[in-house]
């Protein structure tokens, strides 16, 4: 359920607003609202943070040479870790200003390659004493349309360019010089100072990165010490920009706006009446920005990792439909994995997972019990359609291959139409639900919108019929006189009823406004169905690379490749449950976010309740 939240108003002195805001973060249940501060306080912590932000990155992405022994570090205060930041940062910018220097002179060597070693003192001595000397390039075709009266000795030349040395002028500038003829500067250097140059900062970077290595230790405590700054960069944000009254005298006041849970708006008030606190409650309403707090039991809850992975929330307004999105895509994740034996390996794994974490006297993860749940499923299917790593289940054990289901068993020749079947089956399930939430939202509000809702089930239903006709077997499932009247009586009223606000007349008119969308719309149920097929097409891709993999290493297995055998197996279902697991995320999760919720009404607008707290 999405919990209830209460919009709260605190009001305190002016003077008293960084102790009230310390007794406000210790409450930890209030969500502040929209609050941007500014001014030299803030810039300096924000820079703080990101100091030790840098450094942490910098420290975790280097990597400990081979047979190095692990530094255990000393745990670092708030203040240390900013001074080790910016020592990591200090080396960080010392070794890049190496790299550049090592980039612009290989750059100048790059491009005096052709030239040989070019020494810009000896043509200043020679420019001294009367012989001024130019580098030219020209494309060789027009090397010869240099007028006689420029001197020039030509030093090479390649099928792109000639170049020459010119000389007489005492400007380097000739106007009579062809148009094509690029002037070439000298380098600040020698080459030979220039090759030294690199190898001195490539020395001092090599030892630079020595020095990396060796804080590698500090990455922890960096990323620990991080959160604090970044729990600062909060209060003083909120603190500097909390509105106020303008004056200074000690009766001014400040204030903040921010939501409550409605349990916990006890121990806020609490609180606000201990300190002396201003306070105002009142009951969000649509135009206020509310964030969403989910609360479910135990087992719906070890989605939310899922959640917060793909960075959707339900918005505030809308609904709780994470059992359902639990339901359905543990479904979807044991249809497109669809093998027992991949199960199995994600089963162990899970486990294994969760009896470490409980050994560490630590509690089992979420994302560690969605995968056991999960993986259970996945034997689950693949007992049922007797599906083993891609074997040919005619090589499996008598006793493996009874546990199918029989209309699922590989040897029925109807297993391929029954799983289409039961793919759209799932979707008028799912569909139906989302619809039927819908209807309760209008019938609680006492809203005729409840008959475009039924209206919309009614589609569905006859469009499910539709998808069997047409995409099953037309002979199987025949057109029926009950499905286009059930269509059309659905139809009739979705249009009269889906844009009802009070007047029934208003709401015909504004279907009438959007007649293409409405038409639209009742094609859609039939494509919102038939894209659970999707489910069966990915789940037999899946089966198909496993059957593809076995046959390849099927003949090394029983001669001396036997060991490249295993490792092709290992490789190949290895990269098959990788596609498997983004097979899920793009189709399984596809189906619940955009299918599913559409036909709920939701538009997944929300964000995540975070309490201001310590």
């Amino acid at each position: 359920m999405i919990v209830p939240m209460k919009k709260v108003s605190l009001i305190v002195l002016n003077k008293e607003r960084k102790e009230a805001l310390k007794t406000l973060r210790k409450a930890g249940v209030m969500h502040i609202d929209s609050v941007h501060g500014s001014g030299a306080d803030l810039a300096t912590l924000k820079g703080n943070l990101n100091a030790v932000n840098s450094a942490f990155m910098t420290l975790s992405d280097i990597k400990a040479p081979k047979g190095s022994k692990k530094i255990a570090a000393e745990e670092l205060t708030k203040d240390a870790a900013l001074e080790k930041a910016l020592e990591v940062n200090g080396i960080v910018a010392e070794r890049k200003k190496c790299e550049e220097l090592v980039l612009k002179n290989t750059r100048d060597l790059e491009r005096f390659a052709k030239w040989g070693n070019i020494n810009p003192e000896d043509f200043a001595f020679l420019a001294e004493k009367g012989i001024p000397l130019t580098l030219y390039e020209i494309p060789p075709a027009n090397y010869y349309d240099i007028p006689e009266e420029i001197s020039t000795v030509l030093v090479n030349e390649d099928k792109n360019k000639k170049r020459f040395v010119a000389f007489g002028s005492e400007t380097g500038k000739y106007e009579s010089m062809p148009a094509e003829a690029v002037l070439v500067q000298l380098p600040e250097k020698s080459s030979d100072a220039l090759r030294a140059e690199i190898a001195e900062a490539e020395k001092q970077i090599a030892g630079l990165n020595q020095k990396l290595v060796s804080q590698i230790c500090y990455a922890k405590t960096l990323k620990e010490n991080a959160k604090l700054w970044a729990k600062d960069v909060e209060f003083e944000d909120i603190y500097s920009g909390m509105e106020n009254d303008g004056t200074d005298a000690d009766s001014s006041l400040a204030w903040l706006t921010g939501f409550v849970p409605e349990p916990e708006f006890a121990e806020l008030k609490k609180t606000a009446e201990a300190n002396s606190w201003a306070f105002m409650a009142e009951d969000p309403t649509e135009e206020d920005n509310v964030p969403t707090k989910l609360k479910n039991n135990k087992a719906v809850e070890i989605l939310y990792p899922v959640l917060d992975f793909m960075g959707t929330f339900p918005g505030y307004w809308e609904y709780d439909v994470s059992i359902w999105f639990l339901l359905f895509l543990t479904i979807f994740f044991g249809m497109i994995f669809g093998d027992a034996g991949y199960g199995l390996l994600l089963l162990f794994a899970g486990l294994f997972a969760a009896f470490k974490a409980k050994k560490a006297k630590q509690p089992v993860a979420p994302i560690i019990t969605l995968l056991i749940v999960w993986a259970t499923t996945t034997v689950v299917w693949g007992v049922l359609n007797c599906s083993w790593f891609g074997m040919d289940y005619t090589l499996l054990p008598p006793f493996l291959q009874n546990l199918a289901l029989p209309v699922f068993a590989p040897a029925n020749p109807e297993r391929d139409t029954n799983l289409q079947i039961f793919c759209f089956l799932l979707a008028l399930a799912q569909l139906s639900i989302g619809h039927f939430i819908a209807m309760k939202r209008n019938f609680k509000e006492k809203s005729l919108k409840v008959l475009a809702d039924l209206g919309s089930l009614f589609i569905l239903w006859g469009m499910f019929y539709v998808v069997l006709m047409l995409i099953v077997s037309s002979e199987r499932f025949p057109l029926i006189t009950p499905v286009p009247v059930l269509i059309a009586v659905g139809f009739v009223l979705s249009f009269i009823f889906s844009n009802y606000e009070g007047s029934i007349g208003k709401s015909i008119v504004e279907s009438c406004k959007n007649i293409i969308s409405v038409l639209l719309g009742v094609i859609n149920f039939f494509s919102d169905i038939v894209s659970y097929i999707r489910l069966w097409a990915v789940a037999l891709a899946g089966t198909a690379i496993a059957e593809t993999v076995n046959t390849m290493a099927g003949p090394m297995l029983g001669n001396f490749l036997i060991f490249f055998g295993i490792i092709l197996l290992v490789f190949g279902h290895g990269l098959n449950m990788v596609l498997n697991v983004l097979s899920v995320i793009v189709h399984g999760v596809r189906l619940n976010t955009l299918e599913f919720t559409s036909h709920v009404g939701m538009n997944w607008a929300g964000f995540k309740y975070e309490p201001f707290r310590e």
